[in-house]
């Protein structure tokens, strides 16, 4: 009877609980409180808390290879497939209307991507710190959070630093739905009053056949010059033709609605289940934390950076803000700059106008990706 008794109190959780993961369903409750009671990216954020609590229950093994997390990540992330299903929803779902209507618009996608390579160095210094050993192909996959794109960063994490792409990829969309406290006080600090109030024109109508014309150049123009981000860009662009084409709707809802969320579904609870702490309280992973929080910061400064010269350049006719948009967080990084603008300037609405840097910094990101899995893969 005492025998049976003490098994029994052996297989509970009360027995087995480690303050590690005390702390981590904790950190799992805590993203799960900032997605209900602040709204920040629900979509990613309560798969994710979830998934991390799940992950650290003793016993149940749920987040194991043979647990239902387990399989999930080795399915979707390991292989990339979550990743490029992704990019295909994000293609359906993107207009890139405000890109061609502005094509000059692109610099400050593309400015913003500054954060990926000089992270790439960041992380390569950090050998220097007792504990801490990264190779160039871990550099340039922790690099790449400063894209903030998730699925980018799972992609490329997947392909040169496996061991590290749990660490990688909640530091990734931790920084994707934490977009609206991170930004905010980088925009502020390097724009002023006077450039935030900058109202901008009103865009061009572009036409049917420019935005049919644009993914399939788009593709042509990777694969001749860049065929290693080709995955990434080509799901892109096949997302964007099925919207554009305007003769297969229920595959673009599709894409855009049931696929994508199903796959967000997925895809959170298997980067939360790398929220284990076993797996996640290491140097390492507090390292690439770190480095991810400095590549993003960098990265929106970089597109600010531009923003303003531009400002200068075409006599105020491009508020800088938008440059935050670079980053690839769409529509996140857009609405925040919207958002900043508006405070300075209630009749100030730049939503449009910055979604043309947020879907090239998607563009960039994968770029980036691309010429990073060229020289280090």
């Amino acid at each position: 009877m005492e025998q049976g008794i003490l098994e029994l109190w052996a297989s509970t959780g009360i027995a087995n609980f480690t303050l590690g993961q005390v702390i981590m369903i904790a950190v799992g409750s805590l993203l799960i409180y900032l997605a209900i009671a602040k709204g920040f990216e629900p979509l990613l954020l309560i798969p994710i808390g979830f998934g991390g609590i799940l992950a650290n229950i003793p016993v149940a093994e749920i987040a194991g290879p043979e647990g239902l997390l387990g399989i999930l990540y080795h399915s979707g992330i390991e292989t990339g497939v979550f990743p490029l299903l992704i990019f295909m929803g994000v293609g359906a779902m993107t207009d890139f209307g405000p890109l061609l209507a502005r094509p000059s618009l692109m610099i400050l996608g593309a400015a913003a991507q500054f954060g990926i390579f000089s992270t790439l160095f960041g992380a390569i210094a950090m050998n220097l710190i007792p504990g801490m050993e990264f190779t160039m192909a871990d550099a340039a996959a922790i690099a790449i959070i400063g894209g903030a794109d998730g699925p980018t960063a799972i992609y490329v994490a997947s392909r040169l630093a496996p061991d590290l792409l749990g660490a990688i990829a909640v530091a990734a969309y931790s920084y994707m739905a934490l977009v609206p406290i991170i930004q905010p006080p980088i925009m502020k600090l390097l724009t002023t009053e006077e450039e935030r109030k900058t109202q901008m024109t009103q865009l061009r109508q572009v036409s049917k056949l420019e935005k049919i014309i644009f993914p399939l150049a788009l593709l042509l123009v990777t694969l001749l010059l860049l065929p290693s981000a080709a995955p990434l860009v080509g799901m892109l662009c096949f997302g964007n033709l099925l919207k554009e084409s305007g003769v297969v709707d229920r595959l673009s809802n599709t894409a855009q609605n049931e696929l994508i969320n199903i796959v967000t579904i997925f895809l959170g609870l298997a980067v939360g289940s790398k929220l284990a702490a076993d797996k996640f309280l290491s140097l390492e992973t507090i390292g690439i934390l770190l480095l991810g929080m400095v590549a993003f910061s960098i990265g929106t400064a970089a597109g600010l950076l531009m923003g303003k010269l531009m400002y200068r350049l075409t006599g105020g006719a491009v508020n800088p803000l938008i440059g935050a948009a670079g980053v690839s967080a769409v529509p996140m990084a857009a609405r925040v700059a919207n958002k900043m603008g508006l405070q300075a300037n209630p009749q100030n609405f730049l939503l449009m106008h910055a979604m043309g840097p947020n879907v090239a910094g998607v563009i960039g990101s994968a770029v980036a990706a691309g010429v990073l899995l060229a020289i280090v893969g």
